[in-house]
This record gives C-alpha cells, sequence and structure tokens, in this order.
C-alpha cells in the first residue's frame, strides 16, 4: 500500500476504465470539430475575480465552492470551477473576435474543481468537455450547440437522456420579473442566506432543490410570463429548429441552472439513472458575460457536458462500448537473439499502425504466453533459436489457436491482412 491516496471526493483514472473516458471524450468532441469548432485550453486557475464577477457572488459556486490561494506575490487564485468564463478570458486576451468571423467557435476539455459534499457522480476533481460559440446572436446557433451534444450522446449509445428547455429572457424583459419575483420570495418563510439570495439574484431560489423551498415555490411568478416579444419570438425559433431537427425536448419553466451568467436559452440534460445527481450537461445563452469581465459586446452561447456523469449514464443503461484493442499483437522471444530480431518486428508493426507490446524481463515460454493472453492481443509472435536459423517467427492466432511460420520480411503483410 502506498502511504498516499487520491484526495476525498477525487478519483484517479487508471486502464483498463480509463479508455472509456477517452473514448467518451473524443465521441464528444467529434462532432463539435465536425461543425467548425477549434480547440482551446487554458489554465487550470484563474484570478478570483473572473469567477466572481462572471459566475456570479450569490451562486454556491463561488460563495461555498470555490477552491481559492494566495501566491507569494499576493495575487488571489482560484482552481477553475467551471470553463466558460476562463475560454472567454482566453478568446478576448488574444483577440480571436477581431481576427476571423464570428463567432469564433471553441471546443475544449479538462478538469475542473469544486468543494462539494462528494458522492456518487458528484466529485470535487472532476471532467468535462464543453463548447462555447462567442460573438453571434441566433436561434440557429443555440440550435447548433444543442443538436451536437444530442448527436454525441447518441452516438455513445444513450438512449434515456431528456432534454430540459427554458428561457431566462434578456436585460429588456427580466427586470420587472426579477421586482415580481422578489416580491413573492420575500412573503415566504425562508432560511437567512435564501434571503440574502432573493436581493442579488432570485432567480437562483428557483433553481433550490429543497422540498421545503420547492413547496412554498408553487404559485410563484413564472418568466415564460413576462417575456418580452422579442425573447419570445426568439425562443420560439430554437423550438422549432430543434423540432424540425428530430430533437426532443420538454419545457422547463423552473429551469434555471447555477450560473448567474445566463440569458435566453437555457438548457440541462438529464438522466434518471443517476439518481439525485441526474444533470449529465447544459449550457445556454450568456450574452453579457463579455462585458461582465470587461470585453466588449459579444453575445454568445455554449455547453459543458460531464464526462464523469456520462460514464455512469452509460453504465445505468448497460452500454459497453466498442473500444479498440490495446494490444493486437503480443511478440515473445525464446533466447537474447530473439529478443533483438523481435523487438525490430515490434518496431515495424508498430510504425505500421498495429498496437504491439513485447515480452519484457527475460520471461520464460509460459510465463510469457500468459502475459500474451492477458494483453487481449489477437496474436502472439514467437521466435525461438530453430526459428531463427530458418528465417521465420510463429504466427499464433491467440483466440483459434492457428499458429504458423512467416518469413521476418512477411511478418507486416501477414498481420495487416490477417486483421482484415
Amino acid at each position: 500500500m502506498s502511504t498516499f491516496k487520491a484526495p476525498k471526493g477525487t478519483y484517479d483514472l487508471t486502464p483498463p476504465d480509463s479508455a472509456v473516458y477517452l473514448a467518451v471524450r473524443e465521441a464528444i468532441s467529434a462532432p463539435l470539430q465536425r461543425a467548425g469548432y477549434g480547440y482551446i485550453e487554458t489554465p487550470g486557475f484563474e484570478q478570483v475575480e473572473l469567477f466572481s464577477r462572471g459566475v456570479g457572488e450569490s451562486t454556491d459556486i463561488v460563495t461555498k465552492e470555490m477552491y481559492t490561494l494566495t501566491t507569494r506575490g499576493g495575487d488571489q487564485l482560484a482552481l477553475r470551477p467551471e470553463g466558460t468564463a476562463s475560454v472567454l478570458r482566453a478568446a478576448l486576451e488574444a483577440n480571436l473576435h477581431k481576427v476571423g468571423n464570428l463567432p469564433v467557435k471553441l471546443w475544449y476539455s479538462g478538469s475542473y474543481y469544486r468543494y462539494e459534499r462528494p458522492q456518487a457522480g458528484r466529485y470535487r476533481h472532476f471532467s468535462q468537455v464543453g463548447a462555447e460559440a462567442i460573438g453571434a446572436e441566433d436561434p440557429a446557433l443555440d440550435a447548433e450547440l444543442i443538436i451536437l451534444a444530442v448527436d454525441a450522446y447518441k452516438s455513445l449509445g444513450l438512449k434515456n437522456f431528456r432534454l430540459l428547455l427554458n428561457s431566462l429572457g434578456d436585460k429588456e424583459c427580466r427586470p420587472a420579473y426579477r421586482d415580481a419575483l422578489q416580491g413573492f420570495l420575500r412573503g415566504l418563510d425562508l432560511d437567512e442566506d435564501t434571503r440574502r439570495r432573493i436581493e442579488i439574484n432570485p432567480l437562483r431560489v428557483l433553481d433550490d432543490k429543497r422540498e421545503a423551498v420547492q413547496k412554498q415555490l408553487v404559485g410563484a411568478p413564472m418568466l415564460r410570463d413576462h417575456l418580452c416579444e422579442a425573447c419570445k419570438e426568439y425562443h420560439e425559433r430554437v423550438r422549432e429548429l430543434l423540432t424540425a431537427a428530430g430533437v426532443a425536448f420538454v419545457d422547463d419553466e423552473k429551469l434555471v441552472r447555477g450560473l448567474d451568467y445566463y440569458t435566453r436559452t437555457t438548457f440541462e440534460f438529464v438522466h434518471d439513472g443517476l439518481g439525485s445527481q441526474s444533470a449529465v450537461g447544459g449550457g445556454g445563452r450568456y450574452d453579457g458575460l463579455s462585458e461582465m469581465i470587461g470585453g466588449p459586446a459579444l453575445p454568445s452561447v455554449g455547453w459543458a457536458l460531464g464526462v464523469d456523469r456520462t460514464v455512469l449514464a452509460l453504465k445505468a443503461e448497460g452500454v459497453e462500448l466498442e473500444l479498440p484493442a490495446a494490444t493486437e499483437v503480443f511478440a515473445v522471444p525464446l533466447g537474447e537473439e530473439a529478443r533483438r530480431v523481435l523487438f525490430g518486428l515490434v518496431t515495424e508493426l508498430r510504425r505500421a499502425g498495429v498496437a504491439t507490446d513485447f515480452a519484457f524481463g527475460g520471461k520464460g515460454l509460459k510465463n510469457a504466453m500468459k502475459s500474451a493472453n492477458r494483453s487481449g492481443a489477437r496474436f502472439a509472435l514467437v521466435a525461438g533459436e530453430r526459428d531463427l536459423a530458418e528465417g521465420v517467427v510463429q504466427l499464433k492466432d491467440l483466440e483459434s489457436g492457428e499458429q504458423k511460420a512467416v518469413a521476418f520480411d512477411s511478418v507486416v503483410s501477414e498481420v495487416l491482412s490477417a486483421q482484415g
């Protein structure tokens, strides 16, 4: 046993499970790359103010969940709790909005950090793949991103997920709704923290998961009744585009999500196989975030999908991904000269695109063949002194048990043809 363990609420990704996580990341990013989204990577920590301004000082993320630190130089930094603010900051710093067409389309993948009570599907270190389309206000862009997420889930074989959809209005219609909601909430029996939230961002109270709070919210004014005509028309256009693309959704008038920057289109993907942590991903439009962090007006939309939770959803549905074999050929040398010859053939096979491994450590035939079988390889390459004298190696099919002699210079072509 090691003296050290992974910190509470975190996990290590190790083979063979890590191959599933890689496959999920690739499946989520593939539709984005086909749609013109370029890869971006940002630091694991940022200035605290980036998140307090953008994510919102009233959110649980900022008030309770951020990991913060002070550098020797006195800078206040935070491990990133989400991706959007960092990506927008990087895009503005690099002037991506000035050097090409708008929207700037970006995708990213990485680890994020929140101090939460650990439970299944909720970790203090977690993995997401995200996408942001920066600099355009267009319902087709909102629909595009939602469709790309749906296509990613479906490509993995997921079926039992649902899309929740709502509109949070904009700076024209939200103030009147905010006043009406605050008036309603002030009359409820709520704790001090929640009352403070009413004054900062009352919409966040609608997102409170506590049953005692939800019971009191019956009859609360709904944003849909306060949307201006422009927001109603915009939202209806998003709904029409999704319907035309065959994307089913559920209108959820209480859907707020936990970040303050959302405007208009807001959505969440949920999966009933995950228990209380049912959200597997989500996002929305954030037309004012650029200005909040000191940039120009850049209406934008994006999402983040949880890799961890997607893996849990796959398990809940019993979906097993078809993963490429980690090893297709395993070389077993018998003697020093065979080690030299087979090591050279291993290198050739790898350069030809064949996943190949080698019996390291001078194992005997019996133990080396056990290693070959454990590796999952379909073929074993075996060579001893007699084989070398004849200029051949033995190619053994580990599934059928068939074996044949193959000349050194024919090994690569023989393996490639046997793979079909």
